[in-house]
């Protein structure tokens, strides 16, 4: 029974806080009453907290919308992780086009040009499904998650404490609203009862009751007065408070950008590594399937059998360049005009496997040794090879010379 007293009691207390506050921020949004303003400096935080919030927000849904386009996935994924399971693997977009080709090839015949080399394209689109599938992952965990902690963790704390400081910001108006109209009551009553006296003093019989009701009413507000004083230090000193709590929890969205910025950078490093991958792997299966246009040797006066285009070049960086060609075997420039130009021959190591695409051509295997030599006449593309008695054209780009 005493249980069920205090929660009417503590539900009853609840219910007058709440419409106090309603009736306060009532009055406040008619321009009835007074509304206490935060100082600039906690004004400034809470804008930046709140525009913190709504950007992240904004990058964190577009990098997921770019990392996964497909939005039945995403709402599979994001299911998955509400249920804390974890979402079963699937094949992706590259991937599943290089197990087509791969099909296709075989089924056309790895022997034929066509099905050979759309074996090897199959086996590269696998490469960037792989490379893909990585990027995903990493941008999940370096870049995402840390903006998803913000929004679900740090903003969810700073929006509870901010809530709870509007409240505190309410009740303190509110009690400031009550001693100023008890205070005004307590005036206005002093005055009409001392001319009601003034007034009454025909009638002595009641004079006696009169001034006691007066001196009792006059006590009356007295102590609404004394409980309103003692209530707004209350209220004053718990919005106080709260607003100290609160501020100290905003000047944290400055270590949380600094946080962002070096998630920023994963991702970037995330990108760069992603993009270096898939342009030596295009770089790779290009040599495969054949030599470069001649005209596009001769920019810049360039015979290099792996130019690297400018544009690629200031977008993934010199660094990432250099680690993404790395294992590339460049032909010297000044070698291939000498052997040309000369009438003797050279020994050469074939660098990937070639399939001839006529009778005058010859077919290549990896890490062979033939015998190379130019033809007055033939394109700036081609070399003669020989093996034995094969004789047949082959790519440059195919061959490393050899001292």
């Amino acid at each position: 029974m005493n249980i069920m007293d205090f929660n009417v009691k503590k539900l009853a207390a609840d219910a007058g806080t709440f419409l106090s506050r309603a009736v306060q921020f009532t009055e406040e949004k008619l321009g009835q009453a007074e509304k206490t303003e935060l100082d600039a400096h906690l004004e400034n935080l809470l804008s930046k907290a709140e525009c913190t919030k709504i950007w992240t927000e904004k990058i964190m849904k577009q990098t997921e919308v770019l990392l996964q386009p497909n939005p039945n996935a995403r709402i599979e994924e994001f299911v998955y992780e509400k249920l804390d399971r974890k979402a079963p693997s699937r094949i992706n977009n590259p991937e599943l086009l290089g197990q087509y080709m791969i099909d296709a090839g075989t089924e056309f015949g790895p022997g034929t040009a066509y099905g050979n080399a759309l074996i090897k394209c199959g086996e590269t689109q696998k490469r960037i499904g792989t490379a893909d599938r990585e990027l995903i992952q990493t941008s999940a965990l370096n870049f995402l998650t840390p903006l998803r902690n913000f929004i679900e963790g740090d903003y969810k704390t700073i929006a509870k404490e901010r809530k709870l400081l509007q409240n505190k910001r309410l009740d303190l108006d509110a009690a400031k609203t009550r001693l100023k109209k008890a205070k005004a009551a307590e005036t206005r009553n002093s005055q009409l009862n001392s001319a009601r006296l003034e007034g009454d003093n025909i009638m002595v019989n009641f004079s006696y009751m009169l001034n006691f009701l007066h001196v009792k009413w006059l006590k009356i507000w007295a102590e609404e007065v004394t409980k309103s004083e003692q209530e707004l230090r209350i209220t004053q000193s718990e919005f106080d408070r709260q607003a100290e709590i609160t501020r100290l929890l905003l000047e944290g969205i400055s270590s949380t950008h600094a946080h962002h910025l070096r998630c920023l950078n994963d991702f970037v490093e995330a990108q760069m590594t992603y993009y270096a991958q898939c342009y030596q792997y295009m770089l790779d299966l290009q040599k495969q399937l054949g030599s470069f246009p001649s005209n596009y040797l001769c920019n810049n006066n360039q015979t290099s059998g792996t130019p690297v285009p400018s544009v690629l070049s200031n977008v993934i960086g010199s660094s990432a360049m250099a680690s993404a060609t790395s294992g590339l075997v460049i032909n010297s420039p000044s070698n291939l005009n000498d052997l040309k130009e000369s009438s003797g021959s050279r020994k050469a190591r074939v660098l990937y496997d070639y399939d001839a695409a006529n009778s005058t051509e010859l077919s290549l295997l990896a890490d062979e040794v033939i015998t190379v030599f130019s033809v007055v006449g033939m394109d700036s593309d081609w070399l003669m090879g020989e093996r034995g008695n094969q004789k047949g054209k082959v790519p440059i780009t195919y061959l490393e010379l050899l001292n």
